[in-house]
């Protein structure tokens, strides 16, 4: 995917620290850990499934634990954000992460954004385990925060352009306004949730209070801002919200 201002030029290219730091952060964490296969530590065929369910347990969200009050479970919503299933899991997040990500950082700057990032992502999986408070099902992976960065982006650059590859179009690159694009992805987030079965799966729920909260933030961050002062100049192309 390829993300371009509302004027068609390419969009500009930032350090984006934060944004790559996270994405480096995951994928640090993931090819240390069991799920990548590649930490013989972890030992090979049941032994290391034994290890890959333990270590989830240890670092993911267990919804019937998280309420218990005890330290170790608190700090899980934080400590499940970095670590994924598997290669399919981490690859589609840090490309949503990296595509949509360093706009929003630069709109908001590394520290706000970083903490942005983290407090949605975790208010996220904790909304998804107090839906599902008697869960033994462990939850893992930043798809809450990401959902908050694509929230953000939506309220921040509506207008802005999403160029993508579709297989079952012979890989035809079409380009779309973001907002359509990711008004899409969160009908289909809705629409995923009230058909699942009941008890965790994949955590659509936790998409969509992700979404709704980097939204809800952007809108009235840059809200309250435009009454205190001129609006700034759009850095990507889009007037300012």
């Amino acid at each position: 995917m390829i993300v371009r201002p509302a004027n068609g030029a390419a969009a500009a290219v930032t350090r984006a620290t934060v944004t790559h730091g996270l994405i480096a952060a995951c994928c640090v964490v993931f090819l240390i850990g069991p799920a990548s296969g590649l930490n013989p530590a972890y030992g090979t065929g049941d032994e290391l499934l034994v290890s890959g369910t333990e270590y989830f347990r240890r670092w993911g969200v267990v919804p019937d634990e998280l309420f218990a009050g005890t330290a170790r479970a608190l700090l899980t919503p934080a400590t499940a954000l970095f670590v994924h299933g598997g290669w399919l899991h981490l690859l589609g997040n840090m490309l949503f992460l990296h595509v949509f990500g360093r706009m929003a950082e630069e709109r908001l700057g590394g520290v706000e954004f970083l903490a942005f990032y983290v407090v949605t992502g975790c208010l996220a999986l904790a909304a998804f385990a107090a839906a599902n408070a008697s869960s033994p099902q462990t939850l893992v992976g930043a798809s809450g925060a990401i959902s908050a960065v694509l929230g953000a982006f939506l309220c921040l650059f509506p207008k802005a352009r999403v160029t993508s590859l579709f297989p079952f179009l012979f890989f035809l690159p079409l380009r779309f306004p973001a907002w359509a694009v990711l008004l899409f992805w969160f009908a289909l987030q809705g629409v995923a949730a009230h058909r699942a079965d009941s008890g965790p799966g994949v955590a659509y729920l936790a998409h969509l209070v992700g979404f709704s909260l980097g939204f809800g933030y952007a809108w009235v961050r840059f809200r309250r801002a435009s009454r205190v002062s001129r609006p700034a100049t759009a850095t990507e192309g889009d007037s300012q919200p």
